[in-house]
């Protein structure tokens, strides 16, 4: 018997084309494609935010990406990620009515608004916090205080919470979650064929002034607090020759770069698969990743990974694949060295980073997403009409 086609939204604070926003956005455009692929509708709410220094477009507008309806709403306002669309209401009543909805993301006003709506209607919703469930780095206290009230429903109202790793399950139970409710999907690893294989015609060591000789240390993501970057800052103290690349927007918070033999770089759609294979160490010392979707990226291009035992992905790691590390200056300085100074170590976690990515495919966990969706969804299927093909 064919399996019913679902209608599902999603509401998130950005989407693609933004790059800015991390692995989220990555993560979220490999699971949408593949549900289209399966013949599901899919529909997307969503901001007009691309990064943190444009200002967003005060104009909606609806795109097709990934095969997905997005709907990009007018953002007048905003501060950081959370974009304020007055357009949501109307967006929501135009809406026609979803098997399931998905709620990617926590304390902004698109997946608060929208969560909002899915109790009011009646309509089971999956909650996905993007490891933000858990208060910390900025205005810790204000968000203990606004979780207790006016984000209190999101996570209860949820008929499932969705986990990226087993040590964000724990964080979501630890705040009060009940472990029944919580579901670790994880995520998947980009297909090691295809992964490292854009163009970069300069290269960057000369459009840098780094020399061809000389080792070079990659970060890809947010230059921000609580990224692990000071690890990597004191690592370039201690390993003279050695060059580090941090390509990615500077969310302008506790982080100075300022240091001799360090290059900060914009990050573009394609820019990481152009700088992955040119990197002789990938290092994400994150002070805590829901999953860490960079280090996928690079360990499926074939660079050698060091992550911290803070992110997500360090569980889908097996021996070999990539150094895990204490979140810890000097271990992380100590592996870095290690990798850059053996040339063995770097050719086993070469072969490893792909051996992950074959083991850990976008197709299962959409899979086990696509088991979800059609548990919440069954729970209301006899009080609702039925999703037809159209």
């Amino acid at each position: 018997m064919t399996e019913q086609r679902l209608r599902i939204l999603f509401a998130a604070p950005a989407w693609s084309p933004s790059r800015a926003f991390g692995g989220p956005v990555v993560a979220a455009g490999e699971l949408v494609r593949r549900l289209v692929a399966r013949g599901h509708r899919v529909e997307v709410l969503t901001t007009t935010i691309l990064d943190l220094q444009q200002r967003p477009a005060a104009r909606s507008s609806v795109a097709v990406v990934e095969g997905a309806t997005v709907r990009y709403l007018a953002t007048p306002l905003r501060y950081r990620w959370m974009g304020i669309t007055p357009t949501l209401p109307v967006a929501l009543a135009k809406l026609r009515r979803p098997d399931v909805v998905h709620v990617f993301g926590f304390r902004d006003p698109v997946t608060t608004g929208t969560a909002a709506w899915c109790r009011v209607k009646g309509i089971p919703y999956v909650f996905e916090p993007l490891g933000m469930f858990q208060p910390r780095l900025r205005k810790v206290l204000l968000k203990r205080a606004l979780d207790a009230t006016l984000y209190r429903g999101v996570a209860r109202g949820a008929a499932a919470v969705v986990a990226a790793s087993e040590r964000e399950r724990n964080d979501v139970i630890a705040c009060g979650v009940p472990g029944d409710k919580v579901h670790v999907r994880g995520n998947g690893f980009p297909d090691p064929e295809t992964e490292g294989l854009g163009s970069d015609p300069v290269g960057v060591r000369p459009r840098l002034g780094i020399p061809a000789d000389a080792p070079l240390v990659l970060y890809v993501g947010r230059i921000a607090a609580g990224k692990g970057i000071e690890h990597l800052l004191a690592a370039m103290h201690e390993l003279p020759g050695a060059h580090l690349v941090l390509a990615g927007p500077d969310d302008r918070h506790g982080v100075s770069t300022d240091a001799e033999r360090v290059h900060t770089l914009p990050l573009t759609e394609e820019s990481p698969r152009q700088l992955y294979p040119q990197a002789d160490v990938f290092v994400l010392a994150s002070a805590g990743e829901s999953f860490g979707m960079v280090a996928a990226e690079a360990a499926a291009a074939g660079t050698p990974v060091i992550v911290s035992d803070r992110c997500g992905i360090a569980g889908f790691f097996e021996d070999g694949e990539a150094l895990v590390v204490p979140y810890e200056r000097g271990a992380v300085v100590d592996a870095i060295r290690r990798v850059i100074s053996d040339a063995a170590l770097r050719e086993r976690l070469a072969r490893g980073g792909p051996a992950a990515a074959r083991r850990t495919s976008w197709d299962h966990v959409t899979d086990v997403q696509e088991s979800i969706y059609r548990a919440v969804a069954s729970r209301t299927a006899a009080t609702k009409p039925s999703t037809d093909a159209s």
